[in-house]
């Protein structure tokens, strides 16, 4: 994201934080990482913070997962991180 000219920072909302925040000119992108939201436990914990966004940028989730990439969860993208590194 830095290469690309993004200023990225982490987010913070209240009980909890968005991984990553990045901004460039009037465009932002939230980011949430994990290593995989198999587990239901952990899919609800990482897109928790991102309910508590009330704007219309985008969000994204990026997993390991190959299952269940390019799913979508009320407008949250899920994405495979080496896919989307390779953007």
């Amino acid at each position: 994201m830095l290469r690309r000219g993004y200023n990225v920072t982490v987010g913070s909302i209240p009980n909890g934080e968005i991984d990553f925040v990045a901004r460039k000119n009037n465009e932002i992108f939230y980011y949430q990482v994990s290593e995989t939201v198999l587990d239901e436990k952990t899919l609800e914990r990482e897109l928790k913070p991102f309910n508590k966004i009330n704007d219309h940028y985008p969000k994204f989730l990026l997993t390991m997962n190959e299952f269940g990439k390019n799913d979508n969860f009320n407008g949250i993208k899920q994405l495979n991180i080496l896919d989307w590194l390779l953007e």
